[in-house]
């Protein structure tokens, strides 16, 4: 039988009066685990901004979170022993909440590389070019909160679509050209896939191609990992030449999550990981067109 999560809760916090726990957790993970100076973990903004923190069930602090007046998420941290239990989470949603509640149509952050994954499942988008900040390298971030975040190079593209397949509940729903180089032959998204199918969820891909040929021609890795789970992966080429002449791509989930490119060839384009009625409406375009298009037979068995 499996245990229950560890129980914990987040709710905001006077930065004044709750200074104290504040430093407990940030001066913890930032200045002694990451050697952060302690003069720049403490800024003049501190005072402005609106903090969480996440408590155990003892009440003890174990993770903190701040939104800026510059709508920026920042100084987020939880202790060690509390990483991987969905604290961090949490704070995220409860901030993300609060941004929405004061109109706010985006938040941005800076995120340490090593943690871009984790807010790209929470539907932020990587730009620009990294820098560092306090010695630790950092990615910008963002993503829009009243609808569909703009999709602009590959470094997006490919944390996007990570985050689509890892918040599916079951299934996956690929329409594509030809596999698209350059996105579905990337390390993250391949992991990303192969995560899923082995989730133990009785997951379902389903990919339709305009060109299998293509993808054949080019040993698409996404093929080799397919043929290694033939069970959970299903590709179909489009025959219809009406269906043929379709310019878009996309990848959508059954969480309410989807990357739509209207022109297929091109890796920009729109994301969002909370829009069931946009991500349902894609999955019902995919499903006639799905049981109208030709099995792949050809692609289980390739010498890849």
């Amino acid at each position: 039988m499996s245990r229950p999560p560890p129980a914990f809760n987040v709710e905001p916090i006077d930065y004044a009066a709750g200074l104290p726990e504040l430093r407990s957790v940030r001066e913890t993970v930032f200045v002694h685990e990451q050697n952060v100076p302690l003069e720049e973990e403490w800024d003049d903004l501190d005072p402005l901004c609106l903090h969480v923190v996440a408590r155990d069930a003892d009440g003890r602090p174990i993770g903190t979170g701040r939104l800026t007046p510059e709508r920026k998420i920042g100084r987020m941290a939880v202790l060690r022993e509390w990483r991987g239990k969905g604290v961090g989470d949490a704070m995220l949603l409860s901030l993300v909440e609060v941004a929405r509640q004061r109109g706010w149509r985006e938040l941005a952050l800076n995120a340490q590389v090593s943690a871009a994954a984790f807010y790209a499942r929470h539907g932020f988008v990587p730009y620009g070019e990294r820098f560092f900040e306090a010695g630790i390298e950092h990615q910008a971030m963002r993503r829009k909160l009243d609808g569909a975040t703009a999709i602009e190079d590959r470094d997006a593209a490919i944390a996007t679509t990570v985050a689509i397949i890892l918040r599916a509940r079951r299934r996956l729903w690929i329409y594509s050209r030809e596999l698209d180089p350059g996105l579905f032959d990337a390390t993250e998204v391949l992991d990303a896939l192969r995560r899923h199918a082995t989730s133990g969820h009785g997951g379902e891909i389903r990919i339709l191609l305009q060109d299998a040929d293509a993808a054949q021609r080019m040993h698409a890795p996404l093929l080799t990992l397919a043929q290694r789970l033939p069970s959970l992966f299903q590709f179909r080429e489009v025959c219809d030449p009406a269906d043929r002449a379709y310019p878009s791509a996309f990848i959508a989930n059954d969480s309410g999550g989807y990357y739509f490119r209207a022109l297929g060839h091109r890796l920009d384009g729109e994301a969002d990981v909370e829009a069931a009625g946009r991500a349902r409406q894609l999955a019902e375009s995919f499903k006639p067109v799905w049981e109208r298009s030709r099995p792949c037979t050809e692609l289980r068995a390739l010498g890849v």
